[in-house]
């Protein structure tokens, strides 16, 4: 699998972007997507992620009510809106993907795909 972040960029607090993951190779449904996020200086940090069956969704606490993770299995795509952005949410969001099986969706080790990065830049 191959996955193609994008829809970084910069905003205003308050503002709004949408991430896009488009996944090529393998099904795109045998895996569980998530969204990951590493500020300057810090450790990568989980951020949201969806089952396979798109029914159970988690959010990191600091997103949550702001971000939505979502996906559109017939483009093979998963998105991640992000609204009333704020200067904390500064960072590389990197898109990945999590094997069947025994589902961790907030540890990283346990997705075996990754993209390659995408910045978003949060102003005051």
């Amino acid at each position: 699998v191959q996955l193609q972040g994008s829809g970084g960029g910069s905003a205003e607090a308050g503002g709004s972007l949408r991430l896009a993951c488009a996944a090529s190779g393998r099904a795109f449904v045998s895996y569980a997507p998530g969204w990951f996020r590493q500020a300057p200086g810090k450790e990568r940090e989980f951020v949201a992620a969806i089952s396979w069956s798109g029914s159970i969704i988690h959010y990191a606490d600091s997103v949550k009510d702001r971000f939505t993770i979502s996906t559109d299995n017939t483009k093979s795509t998963s998105y991640l809106q992000m609204d009333n952005l704020k200067p904390e949410d500064t960072a590389v969001y990197y898109c990945a993907a999590h094997p069947t099986g025994q589902w961790y969706p907030k540890t990283a080790t346990a997705y075996r795909y990754w993209g390659q990065g995408t910045l978003v830049t949060v102003s005051s």
